[in-house]
C-alpha cells in the first residue's frame, strides 16, 4: 500500500548538480516525516537530510551548505537538491519515511525508520 519510489539519480562529473526525487504513496504525505540517507560499498548508511517535527531540517554535515532537501506537496514528492558534488557522495541513495509518536501531539522518531524507497544510484567522478 505504501511506496517510496526515488529517481533522479546518474552519473556525473565532480562538480556537477543532480536533483532527486521521492514521490511517495499509501501515506498522508502532509503528516510524514521523511529523509534523504545513501549508503555506499563498504560503508555504513547515512542519514543526508531529514524534515521532522514542524518541518524542521537537518544535514548531515559533509553536505551541509551543497544538498538542500525540500517538498512539493501538492505532488507527494521530496526532493534533494545536490550541487557541488564530489566523489565521496557517490553512493546509493534512500528515501524513507519516520515513525511518528504522540507526545502532545504528533513527533517525528529521529532514528526508527518505517518505509523504504528501493533507491537510485548516483555516482560521481
Amino acid at each position: 500500500h505504501v511506496q517510496l519510489v526515488e529517481s533522479g539519480g546518474g552519473s556525473v562529473q565532480a562538480g556537477g548538480s543532480l536533483r532527486l526525487s521521492c514521490v511517495v504513496t499509501g501515506l498522508t504525505y502532509s503528516r510524514a516525516c521523511l529523509g534523504w540517507f545513501r549508503q555506499a560499498p563498504g560503508k555504513e548508511r547515512e542519514t543526508v537530510a531529514r524534515m521532522g517535527t514542524r518541518g524542521i531540517v537537518s544535514y548531515a554535515d559533509s553536505v551541509k551548505g551543497r544538498f538542500t532537501i525540500s517538498d512539493d506537496a501538492s505532488k507527494n514528492t521530496l526532493y534533494l537538491e545536490m550541487s557541488s558534488l564530489k566523489p565521496e557522495d557517490t553512493a546509493m541513495y534512500f528515501c524513507a519515511s519516520y515513525r511518528r509518536f504522540y507526545a502532545r501531539g504528533w513527533v517525528c522518531s529521529t532514528i526508527d525508520m518505517e518505509y523504504w524507497g528501493r533507491g537510485t544510484q548516483v555516482t560521481v567522478s
